[in-house]
């Protein structure tokens, strides 16, 4: 069986061509065009902003000319994590997909369904000559992963409809009315390159097989962090090794899954290093025998590099990254079970003069938002690193009372014989932004199921994704 054979048939034929094009966050133009031809293809009115983001429209089904205009909406990018042995263009390479047994996976790198099955799901709409539904006008915004840019430039008038379903969901069954806002916060610690010790032995050492995921879904889930377990295994030889580089993640709104360090160490400290780190992987896989089964950590003899960081700056890295705060900050008072405030300690990089340091912070809160981002930023400053942060986005206040909800609700009721999930997500979605320019949209957001996203064991649930398009396609038949 293909992605194409499965139902409902016309999303996943959608979904099949998404895969095929590139469509990485900020690089987003060939998507664009996908769009804008599918527009002309299908005699619809289109156009695009000045970020980018289309606007599909679509008439009213005969009968049905007076119903409210409804905006459907999805982003078009995806993050780009691949693993580290695998060899993947994100800017050229299509997303190569199977099926396994109920779910849709990609080889080795993030699938995209997220926002990708979003998209497929309005575009089938669009084509569809047999849905009920009023005046649709369906956004496709750009930028979504990271920064939002496409919602937070998006212009007060680019649209019309005052009800919008976003489509950027993971958990069939759930119907989501608010979200977390966040903040990224950037540390900036400068370095000097000196000559490496000249007797010293030079050893590379990998942390991997972590899981990741999404760093507002997946905080609470227990999994580790590849930059914090690989700064406490370096900590104990502080004294004791020079460090090369350090490497770490990749995205803000992604759990480092692998980092690694290449350090120079003395010939008579090297076989305590060695035991140290057999006895410090045996040690958290205990620790983590439950959420990270696949975690590996090796160590083996490199050649050795002509410099390393200055020992000031090394100081500062490995106190910083031990002490800056990874995980659940605090859970809601009033939501059980709910994430309120949370950071993610998202990746370590290096280039020639720094060391840079990206985190993002979430909450439900944003007095508790602003209180996380103090927390990291005295972190930075504590070792005199160059900080910055970015303007952040608001979170989405729920609304109980909200009409499309309640005609959502009595949907999935009648046609699934049980009551949807309503609730808040950690996850930051464009929604917030939406409501700054459109005080006046009544929105909720769905989706079918996912799970490893923002990782390369991202996977879509084949049976959900059927449940969602039939959601999808009666609520549009039904508000009134």
């Amino acid at each position: 069986m293909t992605i194409q054979d499965l139902e409902p048939r016309m999303v996943f034929n959608f979904f099949n061509e998404i895969l095929k094009i590139p469509r990485p966050s900020k690089n987003e133009g060939k998507i664009i065009k996908y769009l804008l031809d599918f527009a002309r293809e299908h005699n619809l009115q289109a156009k695009t902003d000045k970020s980018g983001n289309v606007l599909i429209c679509k008439p009213a089904t005969a009968g049905c000319e007076n119903l409210p205009v409804v905006v459907l909406q999805s982003h078009v990018d995806m993050v780009c994590e691949k693993n580290s042995d695998v060899v993947f263009d994100f800017n050229n390479d299509p997303i190569q997909a199977y099926i396994e047994g109920n779910w849709v996976k990609a080889r080795g790198t993030t699938l995209g369904a997220d926002c990708g099955i979003g998209m497929a799901a309005a575009l089938a709409v669009l084509a569809s000559k047999d849905i009920e539904h009023g005046n649709l006008e369906c956004l496709f915004t750009v930028d979504e992963e990271t920064g939002l840019t496409g919602a937070s430039e998006l212009e007060p008038d680019f649209f019309t409809g005052k009800i919008l379903l976003n489509l950027d969901s993971e958990d069939e069954g759930e119907i989501f009315i608010g979200c977390a806002g966040g903040r990224d916060t950037l540390g900036k610690i400068e370095y000097t390159k000196v000559a490496a010790p000249e007797k010293g032995i030079a050893f590379r050492i990998d942390v991997k097989g972590l899981k990741g995921g999404h760093s507002g879904d997946d905080i609470n889930k227990g999994l580790a962090c590849a930059n914090k377990m690989l700064n406490r295994l370096l900590y104990p030889f502080l004294d004791d090794i020079e460090i090369n580089k350090f490497d770490g993640g990749n995205l803000r709104n992604a759990i480092a899954r692998e980092a690694y360090a290449i350090i120079v160490i003395s010939p008579g400290k090297a076989d305590e290093l060695k035991k140290h780190v057999s006895k410090f992987e045996e040690n958290v896989r205990y620790e983590y025998r439950s959420t990270e089964p696949d975690m590996a950590i090796t160590v083996y003899e490199t050649e050795k590099p002509e410099t390393v960081m200055d020992g000031k700056a090394k100081f500062s890295l490995m106190n910083c990254l031990y002490a800056c705060p990874h995980g659940v900050l605090a859970m809601s008072r009033e939501i059980p079970n709910f994430v309120e405030t949370s950071t993610n300690l998202a990746s370590v990089k290096m280039d020639d003069r720094y060391i840079i340091i990206a985190t993002s912070q979430r909450s439900a809160v944003n007095t508790s938002k602003d209180d996380a981002s103090a927390c990291v930023v005295a972190c930075f400053k504590l070792v005199d690193a160059e900080v910055w942060q970015g303007d952040g986005y608001p979170g989405w206040i729920p609304n109980p009372d909200s009409p499309v909800l309640a005609v959502a609700e009595s949907v999935y009721e009648r046609t699934f014989d049980k009551k949807p999930l309503v609730k808040a997500i950690h996850a930051g979605l464009e929604c917030g932004l939406f409501l700054e320019k459109y005080p006046d949209l009544d929105m909720i957001s769905f989706g079918p199921t996912l799970r490893g996203v923002h990782s390369p064991d991202e996977r879509l649930d084949i049976a959900s994704t059927q449940k969602f398009w039939l959601l999808l396609i009666n609520i549009l038949k039904e508000i009134k």
